[in-house]
Order: structure tokens, then C-alpha cells, then sequence
């Protein structure tokens, strides 16, 4: 594939070339270690992946999801040397992965795919300022409504869809900074309401928009 006036941004996300290749994951396979070398970029072409830091005291916490359409890994473009985090699919994935010095090649050469990746950096940052702010100022239980709120509407152009078994309550409590008992109180708080049901996976109904807007809710 050349670059240029007929660069094909599927042609270079999905079919394996010269720096770079499609690769497979199933359900638990670790995409990178934490501290592993960083020397390429990654994008999720489909399935779901869970971003977990290892603290220097061995504690593990889940701090993102990826979602198909995303780059991740994307630490080495700005001279990271090994991975800052282990990343980890959630269900069978399927991987673009670009080598470093292709990708800085074609963000330097396709001004349209540059542009890509800015807009995904822009919406990737603005994002972590509002789970900040989320963290800082909102209880527990909005945390979670949130979370559950922005986890069914993705892939799915903002329609609401399941939340699949997959993202269990350890990993929807680490996420949020609370503890699994917490997070299945409010859940079942969440379901008698209900604003939620679930039987394998979670069904999130929009009446739970409501909890964003309720001052009155149990302290976190």
C-alpha cells in the first residue's frame, strides 16, 4: 500500500503490511505487560479491552476500558520505552498493530489520518477531565450510574445496547474508586427501581440518566 493521495485508512487499520499486523486475542490474553517494551501502537478493530496498573506496593487496579475504534499504547510516540500499563481482552479481540516508526511516517505524511488520531487523543483527554471531576465531586453510586450510563451506549453509534458479563462488578468497582460490595448494593438499588435489570448481562434502561441529577443519593 502506498502513502499518499490513495492512502486507504481501512487498508492501513485492517490488512497486515510492511511495519505493521492484524493480530488475535481471546477472552483473558494479555495484549502488553506492564514494563514491556514500547515500540508500537495499537488499535482495537473490535472487541473490548481493560487497561490495569500494577502500583509499586502490587496493587492492581483496573483504570480504563478500550472500545473498538480506539488506539491504545500509544505511549511510545511521545518516548516512553515500556508499557505503563497491562492491557488485557475482555472478550476475543481483534489487534492493529503499527510499528513505531510507521506510524510517526504516516501522521507526518497523511494529514487526514493525522487528524484522525488527534480528534481520538482529544475525545481520549477530555474523557479522563471528566472522570476527574467525577471522581472528585460525585458519590459512588452517581460514579457508577455514569459509568453504566456511557458503558451501554458504545459501538453502538450512542444507542443503548447490553453490557455483557464480561465486565464483572470487581472491575466496574475499581473503575469507579469503591469497593464491590458497594457497587452491588447500588446495583441492586439500581435494578429495584428499576433503572436497571440483568440476568447475565446488564441492561441499562435511560431512566437512569435520573441518578445525575439526584442530590439526595447515599454518600460513597
Amino acid at each position: 500500500m502506498r502513502l499518499g493521495a490513495d492512502f486507504d485508512h481501512r487498508e492501513f487499520l485492517t490488512k497486515p503490511g510492511v511495519g505493521r499486523s492484524v493480530l488475535r486475542f481471546t477472552r483473558d490474553q494479555v495484549v502488553f505487560s506492564q514494563g514491556d517494551p514500547a515500540d508500537s501502537v495499537f488499535f482495537l478493530l473490535d472487541g473490548r479491552i481493560k487497561v490495569v496498573v500494577l502500583s509499586a506496593q502490587g496493587k492492581e487496579a483496573a483504570t480504563g476500558l478500550v472500545h473498538s475504534g480506539q488506539f491504545f499504547g500509544d505511549g511510545c510516540l511521545v518516548g516512553d520505552d515500556t508499557r505503563c500499563a497491562t492491557t488485557i481482552a475482555m472478550r476475543d479481540c481483534v489487534v492493529a498493530s503499527i510499528s513505531k516508526s510507521l506510524m510517526v511516517e504516516t501522521l507526518r505524511t497523511e494529514p487526514d489520518f493525522a487528524a484522525m488520531f488527534i480528534r481520538h487523543l482529544l475525545l481520549r483527554n477530555r474523557g479522563m477531565e471528566e472522570d476527574l471531576i467525577d471522581q472528585l465531586f460525585n458519590s459512588s453510586e452517581k460514579r457508577l450510574a455514569r459509568l453504566l450510563l456511557r458503558l451501554s451506549k458504545l459501538d453502538n453509534n450512542g444507542g443503548s445496547q447490553p453490557i455483557a458479563p464480561h465486565i464483572s462488578q470487581e472491575t466496574l468497582a475499581e473503575m469507579i474508586g469503591t469497593t464491590r460490595s458497594r457497587v452491588s448494593f447500588f446495583m441492586n438499588k439500581f435494578r429495584k427501581l428499576g433503572l436497571i435489570s440483568y440476568d447475565r448481562n446488564i441492561e441499562v434502561h435511560p431512566r437512569l440518566s435520573t441518578m445525575l441529577q439526584d442530590h439526595s443519593e447515599a454518600r460513597g
